[in-house]
């Protein structure tokens, strides 16, 4: 194996009438692309929808926590452990050792989120325990030491120390639609079920609208598989890491006005690279935007998607293996069409465990 090794996960999924992540207006997010006006979901609203799914998926102590309150995760831990003394005050000392400021450390309204795994908070409390006057040199590699498979995932920014920060060794980017969209409006009303008798205020009790739009999307992430080892210290934690990202990424949705439109689909297609070159987004395959036919926009954009990855060839190398599901996805040279997507997650599992070993 090089040194690097890349998975790239690509999606297409048609969404109906929807507002799955929304702007400070109450907006459904765009952007402008190709020069029209594209549906566009928030990386970091995908990433919290596969974290919330990774709950279901590992244990507790194996996924981390943003938090204003992590004083309190690491009292907890220290209590844990049988701490005979002020476990909040060794809690708020270690952390302060650590280089975290006091808001911070005490959270609060005004306090910053941080993202810590619960081996993190308990690396900080045994060592508390051990030795309370620890430097912060100490503290602060307890801090970044056994980050949970999240964090290690999508990392850490700690703006005023710096020494916090973790790597993401996951990227994810904005979802956009295949093809040209136009915002619509639902107006809505509701009455009261206990009406005057007097029918003074036979009208509605309330009334309003509500922003949404319908798409295709294109969906994209990326997963830094050599990084992702080191941060996690072994081979089959993170082809299993591989896997979870892959098998939430796809069938995860943000939660956005989902009791209004009940919105949450599977993907059309899915089509997973493996690289050990560079990872390669395809979305040039929709810089020209798909016009819908008699066929809607799946069809026509999984052709442009095909055609767009075996195009890849002429500037980089072919994938180590390429996976889909989907037989939209046939088209792609080289690629083995998989029956589900449980299939899929064991053959990618098994091929990143053995490049990597």
């Amino acid at each position: 194996m090089g040194n690097r090794l890349y998975v790239d996960i690509h999606i297409l999924q048609t969404v109906p009438p929807s507002c799955v992540n929304r702007d400070d207006t109450g907006s459904p997010k765009t952007a402008v692309y190709g020069g029209v006006t594209r549906a566009r979901v928030s990386s970091q609203a995908w990433k919290k929808a596969v974290r919330d799914m990774f709950r279901d998926t590992f244990a507790e102590d194996d996924i981390g926590v943003r938090t204003k309150r992590i004083q309190v995760m690491v009292t907890d831990a220290l209590n844990k452990l049988g701490y005979a003394q002020d476990a909040n005050d060794a809690a708020k000392k270690i952390l302060t050792a650590a280089g975290l400021q006091e808001k911070t450390v005490a959270g609060g309204k005004d306090a910053p989120l941080f993202f810590m795994s619960p081996a993190q908070a308990k690396a900080l409390a045994e060592l508390a325990m051990s030795d309370p006057k620890a430097d912060k040199k100490t503290a602060q590699k307890a801090l970044v030491s056994t980050p949970s498979i999240d964090l290690a995932l999508f990392g850490r920014m700690v703006a005023d120390e710096a020494t916090l920060n973790i790597d993401a060794s996951c990227q994810v980017a904005h979802a956009i639609s295949t093809h040209k969209v136009l915002n619509e409006y639902d107006y809505f009303t509701a009455v009261d079920d206990f009406p005057p008798e007097d029918k003074t205020d036979a009208g509605a009790a309330m009334m309003g609208t509500v922003e949404y739009n319908s798409a295709t999307l294109y969906r994209y992430a990326t997963i830094a598989v050599h990084d992702l080892r080191k941060q996690l210290g072994k081979t089959d934690a993170a082809a299993k890491a591989v896997r979870a990202f892959v098998d939430a990424f796809a069938r995860s949705m943000p939660t956005g006005k989902v009791n209004t439109f009940a919105n949450r689909t599977s993907p059309n297609a899915i089509y997973v690279a493996v690289r050990e070159d560079q990872p390669l987004n395809l979305v040039g395959a929709f810089e020209c935007p798909i016009k819908a036919g008699d066929k809607g926009y799946v069809e026509a954009s999984a052709e442009k998607l095909v055609g767009k990855a075996n195009e890849a060839k002429e500037w980089i190398a072919q994938p180590l293996a390429s996976l889909a599901v989907g037989k939209l996805m046939c088209g792609i040279n080289g690629v083995e069409v998989m029956e589900t997507l449980a299939a899929l997650l064991c053959r990618l599992e098994s091929e990143v465990e053995n490049v990597l070993k």
